[in-house]
């Protein structure tokens, strides 16, 4: 290379730097270690931190530790599944596609809608879309968010709407549910969409039928976010009345994996179908009779003009969406029940045992799922310490997000948390160490 560049030196290459600013001698490096010495040194490292393996964990607040098959790992595994990113020649791709029809199929089903794209990157992405679908379809600009919904899914709203000549209004809550004297008095004929929760980040159940009438009532349409494990006890948000569903769909086989990646999920009714964001698979024959599939109703601003596209969204999150069609695959309709009948049963008997303390009160009397807020006598912060003390990773302080709720602790009960676990959190949560 220095031959053909006419250099006479690796310096030479550098000539443009000053000397004052090159780095020279040896780095601060350790020697190398073999192999076998360097796993034990990760693994020293690895076990000097808490970790999901090592403790019960009772934080939810949008991301849940739910059982993970060993199954979902391994099909992922598959070259086929774990080397695929966006099929740019997608009808070669049938493999691919097929597996992201299927969890398109799988969306629907669940979500009571007649259409899924093939993917958003996360829950609150996938909102923030809805709300610009949502003008778009109605031609107005103006959006209600219910103040139960996550706060970083309200920030991403926000976000996304800043250069777009929308507007963005919150309405209150009331006893955990969304204030629908307040939606009454803040909806208007301007009104594009009603942006809902349910269960929200109280883990409370939302009135969400009373909520699309009201907002159908005044030309708007209904986005309901919703938990998709919920979806296997409660009505769909499709029967509910909402016109789009959205939510993350980390509980379904995709792990917490300190934050990310995850992905979110957008389905609606089929007259909209043509203002989703992002891209849709669909199922077709060839000129043999043969089913086959194909990327359809690509609108976005990598296939036609910018100013066309409904959405910069450029990809998906395939593989995540893969695991959670694995995921509804394994469990099947009466393994999804079970999940979340435990989650119900195990966070019930958490949310008694807490309250029969005497230290914590009830936020809300309203219906929960899966997760609750109690108020807590002890500042959250030192509670929390104490539990992990123990190994027992707490629930979430609401104050910094409600302040309203200084005392606020959000708990999250899923289908791992065994009885001596849920045991272990009262005792140590009552004063008694484990």
């Amino acid at each position: 290379m220095l031959e053909a560049l006419g250099l006479s030196s690796v310096e030479d290459l550098f000539s443009c730097i000053p000397e004052t600013v090159r780095f020279k001698g040896k780095l601060n490096l350790p020697e190398a270690l073999s192999e076998m010495e360097l796993v034990s040194h990760m693994q020293a490292l690895a076990d000097s931190d808490l970790n999901l393996d090592a403790c019960a964990c009772f934080l939810g607040a949008g991301a849940y530790d739910h059982y993970v098959p060993a199954a979902i790992d391994q099909i992922l595994l598959r070259q086929e599944f774990y080397t695929s990113y966006t099929p740019y020649q997608p009808e070669i791709s049938q493999g691919t596609l097929q597996a992201l029809f299927e969890y398109q199929t799988m969306i629907c089903d669940i979500a009571g809608m007649d259409v899924s794209n093939a993917s958003m990157y996360d829950g609150a992405s996938a909102l923030a879309e809805a709300s610009i679908m949502a003008c778009s379809i109605t031609g107005r600009s103006r959006v209600l968010v219910a103040r139960s919904i996550h706060p970083e899914s309200r920030q991403a709203v926000r976000t996304y709407v800043t250069f777009r000549d929308m507007e963005v209004e919150e309405f209150g809550y009331v006893n955990g549910q969304a204030n629908l004297e307040e939606l009454e008095e803040k909806i208007s004929p301007d009104t594009a969409a009603v942006l809902v929760q349910d269960p929200n980040f109280f883990g409370v159940v939302e009135p969400l039928e009373a909520i699309a009438e009201i907002a159908h009532r005044y030309g708007a349409l209904f986005v309901a976010s919703v938990d998709p494990i919920s979806l296997a006890l409660l009505k769909s948000p499709g029967e509910s009345g909402a016109d789009i569903a959205v939510g993350s769909g980390q509980p379904l086989g995709n792990p917490i994996s300190f934050g990310g990646p995850h992905f979110g999920f957008l389905a609606a009714k089929e007259r909209f179908v043509r203002r989703m964001p992002g891209r849709i698979v669909g199922q077709t024959h060839d000129k043999n009779g043969k089913r086959g599939f194909v990327l359809t109703l690509q609108a976005r601003e990598q296939h036609i003009r910018r100013e066309k596209a409904t959405s910069n969204i450029c990809t998906n999150h395939t593989l995540n969406a893969i695991a959670a069609a694995i995921y509804l695959s394994l469990m099947g309709r009466d393994g999804l029940v079970k999940v979340a009948e435990l989650c119900q049963k195990k966070a019930r008997y958490a949310y008694e045992a807490l309250t029969g303390l005497g230290k914590f009160k009830p936020a809300f009397s309203a219906p929960f799922f899966r997760e609750f807020v109690l108020l807590s006598a002890e500042p959250v912060g030192d509670l929390n310490r104490r539990l992990l003390d123990e190994k027992v990773i707490g629930g979430y302080p609401l104050g910094k997000d409600y302040p309203e709720m200084p005392d606020g602790w959000l708990l999250a009960v899923t289908e791992k948390r065994s009885r001596e676990e849920i045991d272990r959190l009262v005792r140590v949560a009552g004063g008694a160490s484990s």
